[in-house]
């Protein structure tokens, strides 16, 4: 990868083909995610923005004889909601009870900002539906940081997938040393990255091509359990 960008972070920098750190939590920093069910609803919007709209399939499911209005509703809502899936490249992220990170590469410059516009408002939605409330669920507009080296690329998919792995060390009382199940508990695009999930609307062949699958010295996942060079990424962590 080359990455052809200046050095200077600035928040809301928009670039073509830029790599990002997006961030936001929950307004006062109450927590977003309640239950399993919120963190799934969140990961179905995530999918639905991310991957081609079937529009042909979803036509023809339109057109099918006795379909319910529930159904009819449900396929024009999907045909009318907004895609990202030729403009924003998903390559990580978890989501953590009262935030969350994601890093992703845009190919348009105002591709971001419409994507995340468009799931906030779509979850505060969901979430305010749910839970009988009003008003926003998010503390302010999105936070996007612009990322300006290839080290700074690779240390935060380790940052943002340690945060997933942090929470379970917490709750569980495991140590990152100890057997993790590869797979943390909390949302995150971790197992992918181990290559023990596949899923399309996640990329993580862009950094784990600086990495041996062969070599456990050498590997991601070895990676991740060595301790952050803050340094190197502080400019582009976000949580204040």
């Amino acid at each position: 990868m080359v990455l052809d960008m200046p050095a200077r972070n600035a928040i809301k920098e928009y670039q073509e083909n830029g790599f990002y750190h997006l961030y936001n939590r929950g307004v006062e920093k109450r927590q977003i995610f309640l239950d399993g069910q919120d963190y799934a609803v969140f990961l179905k919007y995530l999918k639905e923005y991310l991957l081609p709209k079937d529009e042909l399939n979803l036509n023809q499911k339109l057109s099918a004889p006795n379909l319910s209005y529930k159904e009819k509703d449900k396929i024009l809502k999907l045909l009318r909601l907004n895609n990202f899936a030729d403009e924003i490249k998903f390559l990580a992220y978890c989501l953590l009870p009262n935030h969350f990170h994601f890093l992703i590469q845009q190919k348009d410059a105002k591709s971001i900002d419409k994507f995340m516009q468009s799931l906030c408002t779509r979850y505060t939605m969901y979430f305010n539906r749910k839970y009988k409330r009003v008003g926003s669920l998010f503390q302010a507009v999105y936070k996007a940081v612009l990322i300006a080296s290839e080290e700074q690329f690779l240390h935060l998919s380790r940052y943002i997938h340690k945060q997933a792995l942090a929470l379970q060390v917490a709750l569980q009382g495991e140590t990152l040393q100890s057997p993790l199940q590869s797979q943390p508990s909390q949302p995150s695009s971790y197992p992918e990255y181990l290559g023990i999930r596949k899923t399309d609307w996640v990329h993580p062949e862009e950094v784990l091509s600086y990495f041996s699958n062969t070599n456990p010295a050498l590997s991601y996942e070895f990676f991740v359990k060595e301790e952050d060079n803050l340094e190197i990424i502080q400019s582009i962590i976000i949580e204040d």
